[in-house]
């Protein structure tokens, strides 16, 4: 029998406000998607919110990853993102500090979803803000959707359905 390695949610993460911030205490599945204050997909974080207030009774926890690496579209500080994503959007979601998600910087966490392929076989970076990766309450990352597909499109919805049974 081989020995399983450690799961997305061992790897350790900081809060947005730098505290400590455990995956492994959320027990259910997770959504985690890199977001961006200023990009023309940024509206997603409404509808993150929502799949946030819908399934969070029933295990998901969606979890907010600010990035500046596409086009400069997350320059705030710490603070300037949280105060957008609650008085823009109502975010009530927990968002992790802002991290590279390709490249030399690119975060522990980071590299280990982007080894799992979209729906089309692609893996490796990635392409823009509000790229989504849905984990299993194991750790195991069960599927990959691309920044344009919106955070309630069919099947997201089907897949975070799966994983909150």
């Amino acid at each position: 029998m081989t020995q399983k390695s450690p799961g997305i949610k061992d790897i350790p993460v900081r809060a947005l406000d730098g505290s400590d911030f455990s995956l492994a205490d959320r027990p259910g599945p997770l959504l985690i998607v890199n977001v961006a204050s200023r990009c023309g997909l940024t509206p997603q974080y409404g509808v993150l919110e929502d799949l946030a207030k819908s399934y969070g009774p029933r295990g998901l926890t969606v979890v907010g990853v600010p990035c500046n690496q596409f086009m400069g579209q997350e320059p705030g500080t710490s603070e300037e993102i949280a105060e957008f994503c609650s008085v823009t959007y109502g975010v009530t979601f927990p968002l992790l500090e802002k991290t590279d998600v390709n490249g030399a910087e690119r975060h522990p966490l980071y590299a280990a979803l982007t080894e799992t392929a979209d729906s089309d076989g692609v893996a490796g970076d990635v392409q823009w803000n509000f790229e989504k990766f849905l984990v299993s309450a194991d750790g195991d990352v069960l599927a990959r959707f691309r920044p344009r597909t919106a955070p309630d499109a069919p099947e997201v919805i089907a897949a975070i359905e799966a994983a909150v049974q």
